[in-house]
């Protein structure tokens, strides 16, 4: 069996890994002609660090990111609502890693190159389009720096070719557009002191009106750290949107002027901001969940099967999983068309409904009640917010990040080698 990739994100790099440690033959596309470490945090959840782990990479995310020791909601002024234990100190067997988005990506890219051989990744091969039969899969890549456009066939094809996804597209050609909620983002990174622990994500405010996530993703040496921001701020109506590029220059301008006076203790946030030599702009967008994903010998993966609101620290986990479900379900499958049926029966309803919970913002529900009952800020959590309503807070951000510790902790692996 041969499966052809499009797209060579954290998603089809982790695919290809996880197919060729199947014993499957795989290749991957990307349109990019020179891949780079570009973009900014991100977070690894326990469930991915499991599957990366079991595919050799221990090492290397240990080496690459910052363990997470707490995710901790505050108000406005820092006040803290609520602190969630994350990774091992939540009791899971693996820890949460903040990584830099790019440096992970290339981590995986050096994987794959090594164990696959240098010519696994295909750069600069723009899928145009693909047609099957019931014998495999023929797929149009353009090549971006001739023109020039080659026949490739697969007996798969996996669209992991991101939020705007031609396989998708080809799939779905009326599956809707990118539906945006009002919130624009501006992210970036610059160095600082560790703060706090030196290992908690800080989630302050509400993207009501505006909100500040900072973690630091890489330790620089006496006691600075790399440190990724995100800020949130409501400006507009929802609705679709026709584009959505994450390599969108932002303007120091634009952001600014929401955080300005945000200081922390331990944190000042306005220059935080101002440091950051690059900054990012983006919307918040998803897109509804689909009825299916694939069809036949196609299929679809990460965010261009569910992109999902970048609030659960969990988009590029999924993505993950994703792979190793489907080089499990293809490996133990009698056809690859039944092995894609199951993948897509495993992953589509538990994406889906992610994608809608993410949606309902749940944690904006427990920070407004704070900001309303306690505009100028407060000393102790307890005279703002009921126990019930705390723990009603901490149930809603765990359904749209975790998995049950002790599920993760002794399911047996999905690790399995084609017969």
């Amino acid at each position: 069996m041969r499966v052809l990739i499009i797209g060579g994100g954290i998603g089809g790099l982790a695919t290809a890994l996880s197919l060729h440690a199947a014993g499957i033959d795989c290749t991957v596309a990307e349109a990019v002609t020179e891949p780079r470490p570009l973009g900014v945090g991100i977070n690894l959840q326990p469930h991915a660090v499991r599957e990366l782990t079991e595919l050799g990479l221990g090492e290397e995310l240990a080496g690459l990111g910052i363990s997470m020791n707490y995710f901790t909601f505050t108000d406005r002024y820092g006040g803290v609502i609520l602190p969630l234990p994350r990774g091992t100190i939540a009791g899971y067997d693996w820890p949460q890693y903040a990584v830099h988005r790019g440096e992970l990506q290339m981590t995986l890219l050096a994987t794959v190159r090594e164990r696959l051989g240098p010519g696994a990744v295909r750069t600069g091969l723009s899928l145009e389009d693909f047609e099957q039969d019931g014998t495999g899969v023929t797929a149009s890549l353009r090549d971006v720096r001739t023109g020039e456009t080659r026949k490739e066939t697969a007996d798969v094809l996996v669209g992991a070719d991101g939020v705007h996804s031609v396989v998708r597209a080809r799939l779905h050609p009326d599956g809707g557009p990118l539906l945006w909620n009002g919130i624009r983002m501006w992210r970036g990174t610059a160095e600082g002191e560790s703060f706090l622990d030196g290992a908690t994500q800080v989630v302050a405010g509400s993207n009501r009106s505006a909100k500040f996530v900072v973690y630091p993703i890489a330790r620089r040496g006496g006691g600075r750290v790399l440190i990724n921001w995100v800020a949130e701020v409501l400006t507009g109506e929802p609705g679709p949107v026709t584009a959505a590029d994450w390599s969108r220059r932002g303007r120091l301008e634009d952001v600014l002027p929401h955080f300005e006076g945000w200081r922390f203790p331990y944190l000042d946030v306005p220059a935080l901001i101002s440091a950051s030599e690059r900054i990012l702009e983006y919307p918040m967008v998803d897109r509804d969940p689909l009825p299916w994903w694939g069809r036949g010998r196609v299929t679809l993966l990460g965010d261009a099967a569910h992109p999902l609101y970048p609030i659960g620290a969990n988009g590029g986990s999924q993505a993950v999983l994703d792979a190793r479900i489907l080089a499990r379900e293809l490996a133990v499958a009698a056809d690859p068309v039944a092995g894609l049926a199951a993948y897509e029966a495993e992953r589509r309803p538990v994406t889906g409904e992610l994608v809608l919970a993410h949606r309902e913002l749940p944690m904006e529900k427990t920070i407004a009640l704070v900001t309303e009952r306690a505009p100028d800020g407060f000393d102790d959590i307890a005279d703002v917010l009921t126990s019930e309503e705390l723990a009603e807070m901490a149930a809603a951000q765990r359904r749209i990040t975790d998995t049950d510790v002790r599920f993760l902790n002794e399911r047996a692996s999905w690790s399995v080698t084609r017969g």
